[in-house]
Order: structure tokens, then C-alpha cells, then sequence
């Protein structure tokens, strides 16, 4: 079972409008923390949160930090989205620094493209680290598996969408069988635009950790930003 809780630093007082809100959308949310002025970051795991959407980036921060569990810093949506097909849920991912861990992401950041390629190559049978949100993937994938239909038909759809291509795609693949993970689309974009897939797979919510992506992705879809640990050398690029 999935349960959408909103938490919000407004006071319960002021928490009035949103129930109205929730009731005149027809909304089947039923979990509600308002905490006065107090970060809700102390609560996320009274709640079993698995997933923080947030617009406050030191509450973000204070989550990737602790591995409380996934979390982003959500764009402003776009205008004019396109309608997403009803009945299905649809995510769509980054793979390094998001999925995967960032240990690949430093070395093509310190030593270049090429040396990324190669080290990807020769250890394309040792399994990446985990990143920020492979739990989440992982609870998905578990998800998936015991709803009551075929995989075409599923009513969670999961896209990976990354960057990487030959020869560093094998190591996905073979993390992913690993973990024993099923997703229902990936795509090795090698530089291409990210933005383009996006807009064709329509996720509901799309998660990278880099503005060069994100950027465009907002214009078509709901995205997030994953942001870096604090102590992770990314911070500093």
C-alpha cells in the first residue's frame, strides 16, 4: 500500500485550508503533520517515510545527510504538461548520484570521460553502490511484482533515464539484475537531451541530481532535484 502524507510547517490552524482542499479534489489522503514553524524532517521516520518532496533545500540537505530516506527539492511545474495515462503511475530516474552511488559520477568528473569509460568496462561485473534512491527503487520493483497484472499492463511504470552509453551500460544492467530489480524502460542517452525522452514517457515525477538536466525536464514534466551529501566531492563542481 502506497499513503501520500503531507507535512507542513504551518500551523494546524492554518492546516484548515489544505483539508478543504484535499476534500474538494477528492484527494485519498488521510496523513497530515503541521508542525507550527518546526522543520518536519524530525518526523519523516515516525511516519515511514520512504519518499520527501520538498521545496526547503536545508530540510534536503538535513535528509540526504542523515540516509533517512530519498529525497528532492521539486521544481515549479510545468505549464502545460502532458496529460499522463490514467490508472498508471509513472517515475522516471537518473541512474548516478541518484539510483546508483556517486562513485562513478567523481570519476568522470575528476578524470574525464574516456577513464570513466574504462573503469566502467573493466568493472561492469562488480555491482554499483547503492545511491539515495535505490531503496525506493527496490520497494517499487517489489511492488510491481506482487500487483495483479501482466508487466504491460502495470499500474507503476518505472524509466530509467540516463546519460551513460557503451561500453558503461552493461554495469546497469548487471547492478540492476543484482539487486533484482525489474524496470519497464531504460534509455542510454550518451549526451543526447533528456528532456525529449521525457516528454514522450510523461512521468508523473522525473529525478536527477543535475540542474543541466533538470532544467529542460521542467519545462515538459514534474521533476526533482536529488541534491549531494554535504561531504560528497560533487559539492564542490
Amino acid at each position: 500500500m502506497i499513503q501520500v502524507v503531507v507535512m507542513s510547517r504551518n500551523s494546524p490552524e492554518t492546516g484548515i485550508r489544505v483539508f478543504y482542499n484535499i476534500r474538494e479534489q477528492k484527494l485519498d489522503i488521510t496523513r497530515s503533520a503541521f508542525t507550527g514553524g518546526e522543520s518536519v524532517v524530525d518526523y519523516l521516520d515516525a511516519y515511514d517515510v520512504d519518499l520527501f518532496l520538498t521545496t526547503n533545500t536545508n530540510d534536503a540537505q538535513r535528509v540526504i545527510d542523515s540516509d533517512t530516506c530519498a529525497v528532492a527539492v521539486v521544481k515549479d511545474p510545468p505549464s502545460d504538461a502532458e496529460k499522463i495515462p490514467s490508472g498508471q503511475v509513472r517515475i522516471a530516474f537518473d541512474g548516478d548520484a541518484v539510483l546508483f552511488s556517486d562513485e562513478s559520477e567523481i570519476v568522470y568528473k575528476a578524470e574525464g570521460l574516456q577513464k570513466f569509460h574504462d573503469v566502467e568496462d573493466q568493472e561492469q561485473d562488480t555491482p554499483l553502490s547503492d545511491g539515495p534512491y535505490a531503496t525506493l527503487l527496490k520497494k517499487l520493483s517489489r511492488l510491481q511484482e506482487r500487483l495483479p497484472h501482466k508487466v504491460e499492463y502495470s499500474p507503476i511504470r518505472i524509466s530509467i533515464v540516463t546519460a551513460r552509453n557503451s561500453p558503461a551500460e552493461m554495469r546497469v544492467i548487471k547492478t540492476l539484475r543484482h539487486w533484482g530489480v525489474y524496470v519497464d524502460e531504460i534509455f542510454f542517452l550518451g549526451g543526447l537531451e533528456k528532456s525529449k525522452i521525457l516528454k514522450s514517457f510523461k512521468p508523473h515525477i522525473f529525478f536527477d541530481d543535475q540542474e543541466t538536466h533538470l532544467e529542460p525536464a521542467a519545462k515538459y514534466v514534474p521533476s526533482g532535484k536529488v541534491p549531494y551529501k554535504t561531504e560528497s566531492p560533487l559539492n564542490e563542481n
